[in-house]
């Protein structure tokens, strides 16, 4: 299973670079968001909830999460473009693993989602965010996007493959990933939101990993919190994948 993930991981990341303007998209626009949301709500640090940091210090985490969760939620476009030009059944008939060539795609994914994080962060910084976790903090919050990026393309895969149309997938990812990201503390401490949004961002992945990141970089972490709520997103993100791999048979099966 190993060499067919390393041969599927390969074509995916070949493919990618083939698009410099989808490479481009994917990160101008983490850009875009930290730094329109960055001066829009840059006055939001007044409110309780916030302690003494800068907004810009407390949205980079949230805008690494955010990039991930919505450049993951687009992941499964890509299988259904094979379903529609033959290539996934002349993949379902060679010998690869169904588990190889899920992970194969969602590596690429990840790696695409590890240049993002970085991305953020050097805007963030540059932009005056500063950090007193130092390199463990950063580690735990690129581990974290990576996992929220390999949940909810595991997610989209699935929707591809049973949904197989463009159209449907697009609706659902959008369905799923804005309420995710309302819902959580990714641009505002759920403390100061209604009651309801603060019990819903309870049972959020995308606000576990933002918890998690932002206590692991913070000057005093807290690391129950952060093993906590990253076990949380581990066990989501293989319950997911597990879930995923199984479209593959359901798929398998109607063809």
């Amino acid at each position: 299973m190993i060499a067919h993930t390393g041969l599927v991981f390969g074509r995916w990341t070949r493919a990618s670079y083939r698009q410099p303007a989808l490479i481009a998209f994917t990160l101008v626009q983490p850009a875009i968001w930290l730094l329109l949301f960055g001066q829009l709500f840059q006055g939001v640090v007044r409110l309780p909830g916030f302690g003494d940091s800068s907004y810009i210090a407390f949205l980079t985490p949230g805008i690494v999460m955010m990039t991930a969760l919505m450049t993951s939620g687009w992941s499964g476009t890509s299988f259904v473009q094979d379903m529609e030009r033959g290539v996934m059944d002349r993949m379902l008939a060679s010998p690869v693993s169904r588990g190889g060539l899920m992970a194969g795609q969602l590596l690429s994914n990840a790696t695409t989602t590890l240049i993002q994080t970085i991305l953020v962060f050097a805007i963030g910084i540059a932009a005056g965010a500063r950090y007193d976790g130092g390199i463990l903090g950063y580690l735990v919050t690129i581990v974290a996007s990576m996992l929220v990026g390999t949940a909810f393309g595991s997610l989209s895969n699935a929707v591809a493959l049973l949904t197989r149309q463009q159209e449907a997938l697009i609706g659902i990812s959008q369905f799923v990933s804005l309420p995710l990201t309302f819902m959580s503390s990714i641009m505002i401490d759920p403390t100061v939101a209604p009651h309801w949004v603060n019990v819903a961002a309870r049972y959020n992945p995308v606000d576990w990993a933002t918890i998690a990141a932002r206590q692991a970089l913070a000057a005093d972490p807290n690391w129950s919190s952060v093993g906590r709520h990253s076990l949380y997103l581990l066990a989501f993100t293989l319950i997911v994948g597990w879930l995923s791999t199984r479209a593959f048979r359901t798929y398998q099966r109607s063809v």
